[in-house]
């Protein structure tokens, strides 16, 4: 499993596509397949891709991401785990946590991908 954290970001991408914020390298993942969004004080899944974004085998559109949320990239893409945490850093730790997210290798397509934010 890869793990990604975000601290500070309210708006992050997934995809194929190195100009995502994770880079999944699956040839049924579009260029940019997903995006998570922070409206207001909720995250929402945000499907752009045309292979469509999975929540328990329904393709979705759009809807609430809460803490423990399992969605999958297409049919048989790799599926995410969305970990929410209340705690928002500042200054020089956010900073240095945003730097390790963007420099983490993307992960084996097979395997299943865990972002936290």
């Amino acid at each position: 499993m890869q793990n990604w954290s975000f601290e500070t970001e309210t708006n992050i991408s997934i995809g194929r596509s190195t100009d995502n914020d994770v880079v999944l390298y699956s040839a049924v993942v579009s260029r940019h397949h997903v995006e998570l969004r922070l409206e207001g004080e909720k995250w929402q899944v945000v499907n752009l891709g045309t292979n469509g974004t999975y929540i328990d085998d329904q393709r979705i559109e759009q809807c609430v991401a809460e803490d423990g949320l399992v969605f999958r990239l297409a049919t048989s893409g790799p599926k995410i785990l969305v970990r929410i945490r209340g705690r928002q850093l500042t200054g020089d730790e956010a900073e240095h946590r945003t730097q390790r997210a963007k420099k983490s290798p993307s992960p084996d397509p097979s395997r299943d991908t865990f972002a936290q934010f």
